[in-house]
């Protein structure tokens, strides 16, 4: 794919989910890019391999950077042209452009990594899953989330979720989402105890450390303030830090002893369609083999929020076990703004 294409695309993308800032800046970007000749566009114009939100995410990476010079406060050109301002293109451009040659060395390091994006809006998705499971086991949980990034999700029962049908979660929760809700009436607010947490990912990041919140932050888009805030209100409450490393061994240990007494709650939000197959072949055949050993007073389920053929946002599904048979809960907004419960 061009990497004018990879820009486009994600510029579309952005623009979807109610940034109109980064669906400006990102056709501005590549602009600048494309008549420069430094390290930096020489490096984007000479990526190997995908660059769009499919691939690498190259034009988020290059986001991620900038918007981390805003919030440093290093480029006052940038903190100048960037959300709260309000700047025509010919403020913003030049902007750019002169972000990108001054800062080159930190751009170029920011290149090296993927986008982390710890969305805690996924949980109000999260919370709903776990409230129909609770209705139907009554038990307590133990967590064990995949492609966990910095953990702030697997503190989802801490938060609360608005619906038609009342409150689920902790009530009184700094962290509060309020989603459009469609379709079939929300699960019935019930009681999520988790008696145990845990986490993996290949890079994890630690939010109490500056540097990683620094990442955290700088990959929300500058113009969705709300976003930050529900970010540093749940980095306030998440306490347990994923471990590191690949999802399939972790997985296999996780689920090796029994749980008697609760219900073993596996769960990932836009993580599973990024493993190697092999990891997601191990993942799935270690779900298999725990749910074949599951019981009603010991049940396994598997909760994953997931892009899939249909193109309207992600598909929210669930197996439990004893039985297994997939189940879809719901259709979902990529960020949380919107749930059609199905179940």
């Amino acid at each position: 794919m061009r990497a004018a294409d990879a820009f486009a695309i994600q510029s579309r993308a952005c623009a979807k989910l109610d940034s109109p800032f980064m669906g400006r800046m990102l056709p501005l970007l590549w602009q600048v890019l494309e008549d420069d000749t430094g390290a930096v566009a020489a490096r984007v114009k000479a990526w190997p391999g995908d660059l769009s939100p499919s691939g690498h995410s190259v034009p988020l990476r290059l986001a991620g950077a900038l918007h981390a010079l805003v919030l440093q406060g290093k480029d006052a050109g940038l903190v100048a042209a960037y959300p709260p301002q309000d700047v025509g293109d010919d403020v913003l451009k030049p902007a750019l452009a002169a972000a990108v040659q001054t800062h080159e060395a930190q751009i170029l390091h920011w290149l090296d990594s993927a986008p982390q994006t710890n969305e805690v809006r996924r949980s109000a998705v999260l919370l709903a899953g776990a409230a129909w499971l609770a209705g139907r086991s009554g038990l307590p949980f133990v967590l064990s989330e995949l492609g966990a990034s910095a953990g702030l999700n697997m503190a989802f029962d801490a938060y609360a979720l608005e619906t038609p049908g009342g409150v689920i979660g902790a009530g009184g929760s700094p962290v509060r989402f309020t989603p459009d809700w469609h379709g079939a009436a929300a699960p019935a607010p019930a009681p999520i105890t988790v008696q145990d947490r845990a986490g993996i990912d290949l890079n994890p990041l630690d939010p109490s450390e500056a540097g990683d919140a620094l990442r955290i932050l700088a990959y929300l888009w500058p113009d969705q303030p709300y976003r930050a805030a529900l970010t540093r209100n749940a980095i306030a409450l998440a306490t347990t830090r994923p471990a590191r490393g690949d999802a399939a061994p972790w997985l296999e240990a996780r689920l090796a002893p029994h749980c008697p007494g609760a219900l073993h709650l596996v769960y990932n939000t836009i993580a599973w369609q990024y493993f190697p197959p092999e990891t997601a072949a191990r993942c799935e055949a270690a779900l298999q083999d725990a749910g074949a050993r599951a019981t009603q007073h010991a049940p396994l389920a598997h909760l994953a929020m997931e892009a899939d053929a249909l193109g309207d946002g992600a598909a929210l599904t669930v197996r439990l076990w004893p039985g297994g048979a997939r189940k879809t809960l719901a259709r979902v907004d990529f960020h949380g703004r919107w749930i059609k419960w199905a179940a």
